[in-house]
């Protein structure tokens, strides 16, 4: 009896089961030996990082003509003089123990020490302060603890530091050295020559180096606070001294003189004439704006090559010139024989360079005025004055006139009509009877 009986429901056959979709079989990767299963399921089966050490080298067993032991030999070394015999483990192959030195004897270093003798001592070392049995002594206990001052001092009978130990061994040193060379040349790049000895600032050192172990807690975070604060006080000059030297530039650019030189008067042309000045006949002014922001520009870099900063005022310069003028202020350079950059930018190379650019352009704008002006005065020769056929002249002895004064005009554009309206208007010639009448007088006249 199930559900279906209990709930009255007819029995049906069971509908035949959904068949599952196949899944890819995935390609069974045998674990690899030496890799425990935990390691190769993190893993993935990627290849390690580092080589694997094969297992069969582990179990690898020596050659069967090889017998290795291990036995318990004596041995010297050449590091000690006493030719003390000790032992140790040494791994013997076929009964053949292993020969030669000590192995580590080969880092027993010793420093080597000057000798000197009788002649030597009495003609360069003789000093008041010490004998010859003392530096005897200092020499020999120097060779036989490698100068390990601290241990020196202990075993030298005398009471004398460290200090004048280390003071009186390195003279002599570098005495004796510079005595048996053939010239001062030869040993002046040895250590003991080029850098000797200073007593008084190993005794400054030692000094402030104690005191700096003997501070407490409190006096080192004074001593913090101070260099706070000492930091604080030099980083806010640096920004005084900045804003200073970024008002410095106005007064210093803005002056009479560069003003005489850059700026070309205009006041020369002719009031009366509507002639328009082309913008690229003027001097451009003196670029103080430009050299301010290139400066203030240049300032917030810290740090940049004064070729570069040159090449940012000759730009700032000579934005107000076309490309035409530009080449032109290079070849006049080149005509004298100046470089286009410094070979060597000092600070006053580079302002004489940044000047004399300055100046060449100021000459090619004058030059082009000069040119416009010279064009101007011609054409004001040529056609201002016009005489007309017919127009009665002036006589020398009676004053009258001649020719009648017609001023050349011109239009707003820079185009001459004057000559052209008077042809269209000038009167026609006169007949004889007309000509032999007299002229009667105005009241002007």
């Amino acid at each position: 009896m199930d559900a279906k009986d209990i709930l009255g429901l007819p029995k049906t056959p069971l509908t035949a089961p959904q068949e599952k979709k196949s899944r890819p079989q995935k390609d069974s990767q045998r674990k690899p030996d030496g890799i425990s299963r935990e390691v190769y399921a993190l893993t993935g089966g990627l290849a390690p990082l580092m080589p694997a050490v094969d297992v069969s080298q582990l179990k690898r067993r020596p050659q069967s003509d090889e017998k290795v032991t291990w036995q318990w030999l004596p041995f010297t070394s050449s590091a000690r003089t006493d030719n003390l015999q000790l032992y140790h483990w040494v791994r013997v192959v076929n009964g053949v123990p292993p020969t030669g030195d000590y192995s580590f004897a080969k880092y027993n270093k010793s420093v080597n020490v000057v000798k000197y003798t009788d002649e030597e001592y009495e003609k360069y070392l003789t000093d008041p302060t010490w004998t010859r049995e003392e530096t005897d002594q200092l020499f020999e206990l120097c060779e036989r603890f490698d100068l390990r001052f601290i241990v020196i001092a202990d075993r030298f009978p005398s009471s004398r530091t460290v200090e004048d130990l280390k003071n009186r061994y390195y003279s002599v040193s570098r005495a004796i050295l510079v005595a048996r060379a053939p010239s001062s040349g030869d040993v002046s790049g040895h250590p003991l020559v080029k850098e000797p000895y200073n007593v008084s600032q190993e005794v400054e050192r030692k000094r402030a180096l104690s005191m700096i172990l003997s501070q407490t807690k409190q006096q080192e975070r004074k001593d913090a606070e101070v260099l706070a604060e000492a930091k604080r006080i030099t980083e806010a000059r640096i920004a005084a001294r900045g804003a200073e030297e970024s008002d410095m530039p106005v007064a210093s650019n803005v002056s009479p003189e560069s003003n005489e030189k850059n700026i070309i008067p205009v006041e020369t042309v002719s009031p009366s004439s509507n002639v328009q000045i082309p913008p690229t006949t003027v001097a451009p002014p003196t670029s103080t704006a430009d050299d301010i922001s290139t400066l203030n520009s240049l300032r917030g870099m810290r740090v940049y090559l004064r070729t570069y900063a040159l090449e940012q005022m000759v730009q700032a310069a000579s934005s107000s010139a076309g490309l035409r003028t530009i080449k032109r202020v290079e070849q006049t350079l080149q005509d004298l024989g100046v470089n286009l950059k410094p070979k060597v930018p000092t600070k006053s190379v580079c302002a004489e360079h940044l000047e004399l650019r300055k100046e060449i352009l100021t000459l090619l704008n004058l030059q082009k005025q000069l040119q416009y002006k010279e064009a101007e005065g011609s054409s004001h020769r040529d056609g201002s004055y016009a005489e007309t056929p017919g127009t009665p002249k002036r006589s020398h002895r009676t004053g009258e006139q001649d020719r009648t004064f017609i001023p050349d005009s011109i239009s707003f554009g820079g185009e001459r009509v004057g000559k052209r309206d008077q042809k269209r208007k000038a009167p026609a010639p006169p007949s004889p009877a007309q000509s032999k009448r007299p002229r009667k007088l105005k009241a002007s006249d």
